[in-house]
């Protein structure tokens, strides 16, 4: 990516002035605003005066720069919703018309390019959060999703792709990005090389797991095996049939054994014309410091590097305070190597410190969810997301409130994922407990709904999705799950093992709500 192509999308972002500003006045209709605006990672909001911004960051890294543009733009501009995301964006939530170009132009110079943030185009390129200083990780992947971001935004203008593209890096110990599921899923593994899953998905029609098309790629040639998938996805991509344009769906068109073989010839012909090596990655820097400390908290996490930290916050929904980044900044700035990295599951983590430092990142986040049911995830919901159909954010703080007044103890209920829509944002079909928003006739008339789903996983080696057990009403959910926690708190078991031992019992609960 040179500076060329930065300068180009400078240009794109003034002409998207004209066009956003357009749409404020009317003269442009939602769907062709939305066909330009999401190229460059902006939606209106359901309220068409209000916009989103996505600012994508590879790996989820919110470094110290970043973080300090972060707070920097919450105080200028006045933001008053920021919210994580489950592909490790954060979202600018509320931003009138004439804030978002300016926005996106001042995030090129710490490097968060929105470009790509949304629309027909490869998203931000994913990694498990804590890799580079998880114990027991094959390699730091980051750095491959980083050179995977940099090619992906080089080439992004160059082709029209049916549909977006989903890239997951995964470490060999946190799955979390769901590299099992992903248009293109690379899993670290100890003998140095990634096997490669491709056309996986979510989504209401057609979920799949990827087809394992290659279990020793060389880090050195993933750019090879990308602009291969790029290739396969527009030659045989549904470019007619927006609701099949997704890359899960040549499984079906070519069949899973056809698309390994027609996406390991293009591979082949990538790696005959040469030049997408990756070289140059630059080693760590040191971060070794005054480790004779410890820390002793559930949120503190052990690194491989000997007496160093990582902390764990997740604010309930996603919803990051906007007070916080300017508070973890000033905790921050003078720590060398501490930054922030946003994970799939809405939480942030606080990477490489001491003892004596994690505890004051833990004292400046005491508002973290402290349970595994408080760290449940939920997109943004039907009160700001066009697309959404209920308000997932508002049932899942009606949820937490009322397993807090129930006094349900840690680890009866799970960690539930919710949806407003069919369109997997929260991955519903991957969580212990989902839901997906919908409507269910009561008396012949539709009534706020959610849809459940039950024994999903994306844990590493034991993904799978989860089976339909009903649509319960939204009024009704915050009840069943706390009938559910009583039950497992009862027999003084985890959710897992209580749902595994008593499934009876937990199948005759969920169907008087059903």
């Amino acid at each position: 990516m040179t500076q060329q192509w930065t300068e180009t999308f400078r240009g794109e972002i003034e002409h998207f002035q004209d066009t956003i500003s357009a749409f404020d006045k009317g003269e442009i209709d939602r769907k062709a605003y939305k066909g330009i605006s999401g190229g460059l990672g902006s939606y209106a909001q359901r309220d068409a005066s209000k916009h989103m911004l996505r600012l994508r960051m590879p790996g989820g890294r919110l470094t110290l720069e970043r973080l300090k543009f972060l707070a920097e733009t919450v105080e200028r501009e006045q933001v008053s919703r920021l919210k994580l995301t489950t592909c490790e964006t954060v979202q600018l939530h509320d931003l009138a018309a004439d804030q978002v170009p300016g926005i996106m132009a001042a995030a090129i110079g710490c490097g968060i390019l929105t470009k790509g943030g949304g629309g027909d185009n490869p998203r931000n390129v994913m990694a498990s959060p804590l890799s580079g200083v998880q114990p027991g990780e094959a390699f730091d992947v980051v750095p491959y999703a980083e050179a995977v971001t940099r090619y992906l935004l080089s080439i992004c203008r160059d082709i029209k792709m049916p549909r977006k593209l989903k890239i997951a890096f995964c470490n060999g110990v946190d799955d979390c990005v769901h590299s099992a599921f992903r248009d293109m899923g690379f899993l670290a593994r100890e003998n140095g090389t990634f096997a490669l899953r491709i056309a996986g998905g979510l989504g209401a029609a057609r979920p799949s797991m990827g087809v394992l098309v290659d279990e020793n790629v060389a880090p050195k040639e993933v750019l090879y095996y990308v602009r291969a998938m790029v290739d396969t996805f527009c030659a045989h991509g549904d470019y007619n049939n927006r609701a099949r344009a997704r890359t899960r769906y040549m499984q079906d068109t070519l069949g899973p054994d056809g698309l390994k073989e027609v996406f390991l010839k293009n591979v082949a012909a990538r790696k005959a014309e040469g030049g997408l090596d990756i070289t140059g990655l630059e080693a760590p820097a040191s971060i070794a410091r005054d480790n004779s400390g410890t820390v002793d908290h559930p949120r503190a996490i052990p690194q491989k590097q000997a007496g160093m930290y990582a902390v764990k916050y997740h604010p309930i929904g996603g919803l990051l305070p906007v007070e916080k980044p300017r508070q973890l900044y000033e905790l921050l700035k003078d720590i060398p190597g501490a930054e922030v990295r946003v994970a799939p599951h809405e939480t942030l983590y606080v990477i490489n410190l001491t003892a004596a430092e994690a505890e004051k990142v833990i004292a400046a986040t005491g508002d973290s969810a402290a349970t595994e049911f408080e760290c449940s995830v939920a997109c943004i919901g039907a009160s700001t997301c066009q697309q959404g159909v209920r308000d997932s954010q508002s049932v899942l703080q009606a949820a937490v409130q009322a397993v807090r007044q129930a006094n349900i103890p840690d680890g009866a209920l799970p960690r539930i994922c919710i949806s407003g829509c069919p369109s997997s944002c929260a991955a519903h079909q991957a969580g212990a407990i989902g839901f997906q928003g919908g409507v269910k006739l009561v008396e012949k008339k539709p009534q706020p709904a959610f849809k459940m789903f039950l024994g999903g996983a994306g844990e590493l080696g034991q993904a799978r999705f989860g089976a339909e057990a009903g649509t319960i009403l939204e009024s009704d959910l915050p009840a069943l799950l706390v009938e559910l926690g009583r039950a497992a708190a009862a027999a003084g078991q985890s959710w897992a093992q209580w749902s595994l031992d008593h499934a009876q019992e937990r199948d005759t609960i969920i169907a008087k709500y059903a």
